[in-house]
């Protein structure tokens, strides 16, 4: 019989925060703040509680399946990944490491989201364009070349000072 202790769940912690980003492999779920919250049961499960970057990513099934996978082969019979809607997660969970390790990789970390009160969101038809620097130069000149990149999470900028291309994670 194992008996499930108070190490247990920070084994099972510290296992699901390796757990790369199935998008962005530079980063853990950790580090993209999707990773909410692990623990044990008594009767000796693991849940780990999950937040989707958007309620329509297509990586969510590969998230719950690769931390299922790492907690088995690490002796966790029993898990259980919940995904938690509220609150909706924004790019202001992403941590520090993970910006940094963004930035290295080549594309740029998203700046701070909006933020809002309760009530009603006031719209604006000519939101201020971002200002993004390049991750390879530093450069404050960049533009948009495409709203969308290879995810939806994601634009096309290029740098106009060194003329490299770079993916901007968007800010929400």
């Amino acid at each position: 019989m194992v008996t499930r202790t108070r190490t247990d769940a920070q084994r099972a912690l510290e296992i699901a925060r390796t757990v790369p980003d199935p998008e962005l492999p530079v980063l853990t779920l950790a580090d993209l703040g999707v990773l909410r919250e692990v623990e044990t049961t008594e009767g000796g499960g693991v849940v780990v509680s999950i937040t989707p970057t958007y309620s329509g990513c297509p990586a969510m099934a590969e998230m719950r399946a690769d931390l299922r996978r790492r907690l088995h082969d690490a002796g966790f019979d029993d898990v259980e990944v919940r995904t938690v809607l509220h609150p909706a997660w924004t790019t202001d969970w992403i941590s520090e490491e993970g910006r940094r390790k963004l930035a290295e990789y080549g594309i740029a970390p998203p700046g701070r989201a909006p933020q809002h009160g309760s009530g009603p969101v006031p719209l604006t038809l000519n939101a201020p364009a971002p200002r993004v620097p390049c991750p390879h130069c530093g450069s404050a000149d960049t533009e948009e070349v495409s709203r969308f990149s290879a995810t939806a999470c994601k634009a096309l900028r290029r740098c106009r000072a060194c003329s490299e291309p770079f993916e901007h994670i968007k800010e929400i």
